[in-house]
């Protein structure tokens, strides 16, 4: 996991700041990771959801191609 650090700046508001931190915490992705870890994951799981998660992609590129 990444350390994310917001350092207020001069005469900056309390909302202002957690906004930046929030903002950044978001952009590392860490919020995903800790959803992630949440529970474990056995690592045939997720293979299928990735196997079936690239199906869902590609069905979908193809519809859009064919709706051209």
């Amino acid at each position: 996991m990444a350390h994310v650090k917001v350092e207020a700046r001069r005469n900056e508001p309390g909302e202002r700041l957690i906004k930046r931190f929030s903002r950044k915490v978001k952009k590392e992705g860490i919020i995903d990771e800790v959803r992630e870890r949440r529970f474990y994951v056995k690592p045939s799981k997720t293979r299928r959801l990735k196997k079936l998660r690239r199906k869902r992609i590609a069905r979908k590129i193809t519809n859009e191609q064919k709706a051209k």
